[in-house]
């Protein structure tokens, strides 16, 4: 059974913006079928409150927030990048970049430089972030599930990172990217695939 000593363990949300799972954000009709199956929210909120109550740190991964221009002059900007820059998602400014309500940083939480494709260590503060707390093991929960989420778990591995994944932790688009995430690439990313359950009593003892 793993164990996660306070000290050595963080967790990352990934994108808890209103654009991704409020009503009304921009990509929740995409979203919302998945993530009520899953009870995406629910457990969101139940893994922060117990790693808050563990003492374990939490970082905030968050992608771009659109600004005019994004994009625009990139060579190699993929048409993900720009379909999402076409309806300004996570719009500077905009109520669907705020934070989702129930996921508002909390004073002692690290928010991370923003990423500009998926990876929530690309280009950002991230590993530095990491290693000056003294973070080994990485718990990943949020959005989206085979892109962020997956990326950044991925990159982690490659760094050295003890990974966990969460499949009723986070969402994606439909229940195909979901079983690739979790089912697929997850089993070569990860050192631990679980459920919110699971996990919380893990944090618990």
């Amino acid at each position: 059974m793993v164990t996660y000593e306070p000290a050595s363990t963080g967790l990352i949300i990934t994108d808890p913006y209103n654009d991704f799972i409020s009503e009304g954000g921009k990509r929740w009709p995409q979203l919302q079928e998945v993530a009520e199956a899953v009870g995406l929210i629910e457990h969101m909120r139940q893994l922060m409150s117990a790693a808050r109550a563990a003492g374990i740190q939490i970082f905030y991964s968050r992608h771009r927030r659109w600004r005019p221009g994004d994009y625009e002059q990139w060579r190699n900007a993929t048409p993900y990048l720009l379909r999402a820059a076409g309806i300004q998602l996570f719009a500077k400014g905009s109520w669907g970049g705020q934070w989702h309500p129930d996921f508002e940083p909390q004073p002692g939480d690290v928010i991370l430089h923003e990423h500009w494709a998926q990876s929530g260590f690309a280009n950002t503060d991230l590993d530095v972030q990491l290693k000056q707390h003294g973070v080994s093991k990485l718990i990943l929960i949020g959005l989206i599930a085979n892109t962020c989420v997956e990326s950044t778990a991925r990159f982690g591995m490659e760094a050295g990172y003890h990974i966990t994944l969460v499949r009723d932790a986070t969402a994606a688009f439909s229940f195909e990217a979901m079983h690739a995430a979790h089912e697929i690439n997850g089993p070569t990313v990860a050192n631990e695939i679980t459920d919110t359950a699971s996990l919380v009593t893990a944090l618990a003892t």
